[in-house]
Formats: structure tokens, sequence, C-alpha cells
């Protein structure tokens, strides 16, 4: 059972990490039309998208991207809570 919690928190830290490459990738011109830029879209909008629908823009400035980051270091947490309260 161990394993499956692991996997799962393997799985949310890499696609933190891809949303964190994808958020940063729109300070550079041009970075999200890259091949790259396009494959982390794909991953990476379908997850951000509710958080926009919800949490408005300040002035010039995204902030949903943030609350998206903090939700799934929330789910790890919880995972990790899940795991010790079952072991």
């Amino acid at each position: 059972m161990a394993f499956v919690f692991d996997l799962l928190q393997q799985i949310i830290n890499i696609y933190s990490w891809a949303l964190i490459i994808y958020i940063l990738m729109s300070w550079f011109p041009n970075a999200r039309e890259s091949f790259i830029g396009r494959f982390l879209a794909r991953i990476c909008e379908p997850y951000l998208e509710p958080f926009r629908k919800i949490i408005p823009s300040i002035g010039m400035m995204d902030i949903s991207p943030i609350v998206a980051f903090l939700v799934l270091n929330f789910a790890i947490s919880g995972l990790s809570s899940i795991e010790r309260w079952l072991a």
C-alpha cells in the first residue's frame, strides 16, 4: 500500500514541476509556442482552467497558478496523512 502512496506523491511532484516550468515559460517570449510549451499547455491548462474561472486576475497578474500549486501541495500532505493513518 505504501508503494501506491509513494507513486501518487511522485506523480504529483512531477506534475508540480511541470506546472512551475509552464508558469515560468510565460515570462519568456514565444516559449509557450515551442514543442515543450505546447506539451506543457496540454497537460497544465486543463488543471489551471477551473482555478482561472474562480479566481479573478489582479490587474495583469494571474494568481490562479499559485492557488493551483498550493492545492497540489495540500494533496501531497493529505496523501502523507492518509498513509500514516493507515499504517
